[in-house]
Formats: C-alpha cells, structure tokens, sequence
C-alpha cells in the first residue's frame, strides 16, 4: 500500500461505483482513504451499511453529522473490486490537545458477504495500518463481526484494546420466534407484567419528532439520576433528524395514564432494532409500573411485525459480558441495567476483539502509565467521555 494514498481523496470512476449485492470474483481487491466523498459515494456506502446484515447506523454517513456535535469529522476507507464496492468503514476523528488527531471504527468494517472476504480484509487491514501510523496519532477499531479482522490488524501492529470505543457486547433477541415463545422468553416479573399494563393505566405509542422535547427532558432527567454523561438536546435532535429522513430511527414513549414518563430512542440498521437512547421520569409511577419494560416489549413486538430479524438492547460492558458468560443471565453480580436487558431472554452476542494502534511509542507509553493505577484510569475515562460527548457533557 503505497502512503501517497493517504494524501488525497481516492475513490474509483464514480459512475463505475456500485454496491451491486451479487459479485462475481473478477480482478483485484483495492482499497484507500477518501477524504471527501461524492454525495454519490456516499449514497452507494449508505445503501452498502444498510443492506449488510447485522451492521451498525454508527457506519452510516448521518453518524458523522451526529458525531459532528461532539467535535469529530470523517474519513472513510473504500475497498472495492472490478467498481463494485466490497468493504469499508467510516472512521471517526478528532484533535486532542496536546496528543494531536485521533480516530476510531465504531462497528466496522463493513464487508459484503459476496465479496473474497480473505482480500477484502487484508485490504482494508493494510489501509487501517497506514492510518493508525501516519495520518492519525492512534486508531482504535471495534469489529462487528469476524475473528479475522482483528486478526489481520494484529498481525498488522495493533494490539488488543481495552479503551472502550464501543461496547464490546450486547444482547440479541432473535425474532423470528413467535410471539408467545418471545413471552416465554422472559422473565417471570416482565411476563407478568404483559398482563397488568392495560389495566393500570400504561400505554406504549410509536413518537415522532413532536416528542424529541419529551425524549430530551427524560433523558435528562435518567442521566441526572444516574450520574452520566448528559447529551445535549442537540445532539438528541440531530440524531433524530439525521435518521428520520431514511427511516434509520424510531421513537417509542410510554405514558401513564396518557401521561409521558419513559421514552426510548432507537435505530435500525440490517435488520435489527437496536436501543440506543432510554429516559425515565423516576418520580413519577414509571418505576413501580415498569414501564420502560413496557417500551422495550412494545418495541420489540412492533420490529417483528414490521420484518426485523432482530431485536438488540443494547452494549453490555466487557466485564458484564465476562460475568454473564460465567454466571448465566440470573448472575446477582449483574447492575440493574444489565438485569434488566437480560430479563427479556435473548442471546448473549460478544463482537470480535478490540484493537488499537499508535503511531509514537511515547504515546503509547503514556496512555499505558496513566491507564495503570486508580488515578490514571479515572483520567483515562474522563477523557473518554470527553472524546465520546465533547467537554460540555464532561463539565455536568
């Protein structure tokens, strides 16, 4: 891979570029950065992620105008063969005072299933090491599916990572079971509950952006409780806005007595329907009623009925993920939030192993020192939350 490629935007013969689902194993696998795509390019990569099974809204185009709000811009790795696009990903970056530009892959790559995976991957592999040591300081990837990415990143110079640029697990529910076993799928409390909403006064309706007020004062209001970081209502808004246009997002509000007390936000993206975003008003009877239990089987009934193969609740950290996998989904070591997503049966999904990259070994040296002992791992996930919500949701 030659580094002149990392100069400039690169991309083949636009009129040439498809995402053609069937390909035929003609001519070689290329791949490079482009700095600046077509709005055409860009439609051919957003139809790309959305057909892909299983893949991500964070590797769609609107997840750069999103991520925008907290200081980052794009650059996207193309892999293509014959000018039939096979693979690529978007990759997040942002300046860091003092460290210098920093990038991340949320979900990806992408790679179509068609497609000579074992040179695709080496291609873009190839490209993310370019980057990881040239163009940017560091870059962390979060495969979303294959053993064989991180594979070939490691055998590239990466190592493993444990910085946590996207959850490294989560929990899947496959719907094309039928409703009743989705039910027995439960667990005891929320299946009793499936009976009891009605008549204690809890309904559950499809939002729209008439709601994102409602959304943004409880989401608000959760991370208050909860001591997170807040999003801004701009950043709500500009999600929505971004996937409503494609139909990448949905909001669901659950009321008491016809009034708002928990919504949820969520985006769809192959084939699944994924939690993204979960407020609650903890004063009100939404705790003693359940209602964001309400929400989430609502959701999940209204995604199988609307073709979705799965229904996701959601990241799980590596450490719930570890004692899930040890201790089955009744662990009593479990947080709430991770009780609460297991109660509603499902599988356990781990994505492939994290890796990171720097291109200056002091760098290296002083995120691993300040990441060795309490205080630097406090610093370490300060900065983190800077780097995923901007200093004004660290400042709260």
């Amino acid at each position: 891979m030659k580094r002149d490629l990392l100069r400039k935007p690169v991309v083949p013969g636009e009129l040439a570029l498809t995402a053609d689902p069937v390909l035929r194993d003609v001519g070689a696998v290329s791949a490079a950065v482009c700095v600046q795509p077509s709005e055409s390019v860009l439609g051919v990569w957003d139809r790309f992620v959305a057909g892909a099974k299983g893949s991500d809204v964070t590797q769609l185009s609107g997840w750069a105008v999103v991520r925008r709000t907290a200081g980052y811009e794009p650059l996207y790795v193309f892999a293509w063969q014959s000018g039939v696009m096979v693979g690529g990903a978007q990759v997040m970056v942002r300046r860091i005072p003092l460290v210098g530009r920093i990038g991340y892959v949320a979900y990806g790559p992408v790679i179509a299933a068609t497609a000579p995976r074992a040179r695709v991957v080496a291609a873009l592999a190839d490209v993310f090491r370019e980057l990881g040591r040239g163009r940017l300081r560091a870059l962390f990837v979060q495969p979303i599916e294959g053993a064989d990415v991180s594979a070939a990143l490691l055998a590239r110079g990466f190592r493993d990572s444990t910085a946590g640029v996207a959850p490294p697990a989560t929990v899947r529910i496959d719907l094309s079971a039928g409703e009743e076993e989705l039910r027995a799928g439960l667990s005891k409390r929320i299946r009793r509950w499936t009976g009891k909403w009605a008549k204690a006064g809890v309904t559950v309706r499809r939002g729209g952006v008439a709601d994102l007020e409602i959304l943004a004062d409880l989401l608000h209001r959760s991370a208050r409780h909860q001591g997170f970081a807040e999003l801004s209502p701009e950043y709500v808004r500009t999600l929505y806005r971004e996937f409503a246009k494609s139909g990448h997002v949905e909001i669901f509000v659950g009321e008491v007595d016809s009034t708002p007390v928990a919504a949820e936000l969520f985006t769809t993206c192959g084939g699944v329907l994924r939690c993204r975003l979960t407020g609650m008003d903890r004063s009100s009877p939404a705790v003693r009623l359940s209602v964001t239990s309400a929400l989430d089987w609502e959701a999940m009934k209204w995604a199988k009925a609307n073709g979705f193969a799965q229904f996701d609740l959601g990241g799980l950290s590596a450490s719930t993920a570890a004692l899930v996998a040890e201790g089955g989904f009744s662990c009593s070591a479990l947080d709430g939030a991770a009780r609460f997503k297991l109660g509603f049966g499902g599988r356990l999904y781990h994505y492939p192993g994290a890796v990171e990259l720097f291109s200056s070994p002091v760098l290296r040296r002083a995120y691993d020192v300040l990441g060795s002992g309490s205080a630097g791992e406090a610093l370490v996930d300060r900065a983190r939350q800077w780097m995923r919500h901007g200093a004004r949701a660290v400042q709260k």
